[in-house]
């Protein structure tokens, strides 16, 4: 019987991992360096502040692993965003029940509308993405929309609400091949702070997901922890690595897939609890990279089009373009949807050549 994650996670004190974290010193980080296998006290000693110092040696070993198991590829993936629906109240989001913004769901004939417009521009990997609402957004409409969107492309992931064992199971029988499920924050204090109503006020049921993903047999299950939003990016960061390490073991026959969030405008929106600069999230990237040279390292629009095409190089190797973060953003442009705004906003042509000019390959 494989034990979920939580079980994991009761054992690992917060406070006391980060002390452990910012007490790592420059000789750790030395020898973290020369492992040939990271340990879990090793990552520490990578995203600690001591580590800092040591951003381009990491950097050249996080570029050489990555070549290694991805030759010179970098794929591209694209959202669709299905709905704004929502009936969580969270802090942080600009679909939140609270925030006064104009709702909408896509109908079938929009969606098709919407998959025109991203096949023409080349798109071939799909992340569907809604607001959390069940009753609205919920299977029943997933069972629709599904058939429709499946055919017209390579592969099909979505995030959306947490759902059970046996949904993601259909699901998979449906198409799906992958799913993203962040926790957001692994400290549940500041999980309740930021979680005001609904579903997503269950940490756990939230925390336990990826398990359940796990035992349905989802091909692709992405993790991420959304930055700033704790008082330590660090220990958050520190907690991903854990729930990576817990499903690789238990979840082996699953590929996995790490992003980086750092917290953006919406409306509605919260100044971050702890800042993340853009060193240290190449920090944190090249140590997962050490830490996991075979997972899928993933860096969405929410950065800076400067920070993107210095980072893909490195250690990157699936990126998304041009996304537009509100139903109808393709085929009919409404800024006043989104959930929030993005940084790079770059048309998928633009990032393709600049992937090209830094000696890699855009795989559509």
């Amino acid at each position: 019987m494989n034990v979920d994650f939580q079980t994991v996670w009761e054992q690992l004190d917060w406070d006391d991992l980060t002390l452990r974290i910012n007490g790592k010193t420059a000789h750790d980080v030395e020898r973290a360096r020369a492992a040939p296998h990271l340990t879990r006290d090793d990552f520490m000693a990578l995203i600690s502040p001591a580590a800092s110092a040591y951003l381009e040696p990491l950097a050249q070993r996080a570029q050489q692993l990555t070549r290694q198991r991805f030759g010179n590829t970098v794929s591209f993936y694209v959202p669709l965003y299905l709905s704004n629906l929502c009936s969580n109240d969270c802090t942080y989001c600009g679909f939140s029940m609270s925030n006064h913004i104009k709702r909408k769901t896509l109908d079938e004939a929009e969606i098709l509308r919407e998959c025109a417009a991203i096949k023409e521009l080349g798109f071939e990997h799909l992340l569907l993405v809604t607001g959390e609402h069940q009753r609205k957004v919920g299977m029943d409409y997933f069972r629709r929309v599904f058939p429709l969107i499946r055919p017209l492309f390579s592969s099909l992931m979505i995030e959306v609400q947490p759902l059970s064992q046996d949904e993601y199971a259909e699901l998979k029988a449906l198409g799906l091949d992958g799913v993203m499920v962040y926790q957001e924050t692994y400290h549940p204090a500041t999980y309740q702070l930021h979680h005001l109503k609904g579903q997503k006020q269950d940490f756990h049921w939230r925390l336990a997901t990826p398990d359940r993903l796990g035992r349905a047999g989802i091909d692709k299950i992405g993790l991420g922890a959304l930055i700033g939003l704790s008082n330590s990016w660090r220990t958050d960061c520190y907690m991903v690595a854990e729930h990576l390490l817990h499903l690789q073991q238990h979840y082996w026959q699953s590929r996995y897939s790490i992003s980086f969030p750092r917290l953006r405008p919406c409306a509605g929106g919260i100044e971050p609890a702890s800042l993340m600069d853009e060193a240290q999230l190449m920090q944190v990237i090249c140590a997962f990279r050490l830490l996991s040279p075979d997972i899928e390292l993933s860096l969405s629009t929410r950065e800076s089009p400067f920070f993107r095409d210095h980072a893909i190089p490195i250690a990157i190797n699936n990126v998304s373009a041009f996304s537009k973060t509100q139903p109808g953003g393709y085929a009919d442009d409404h800024p006043e949807l989104e959930q929030f705004s993005p940084h790079d906003s770059r048309r998928p042509e633009d990032v393709a050549q600049a992937i090209i000019r830094a000696g890699l390959q855009p795989v559509w």
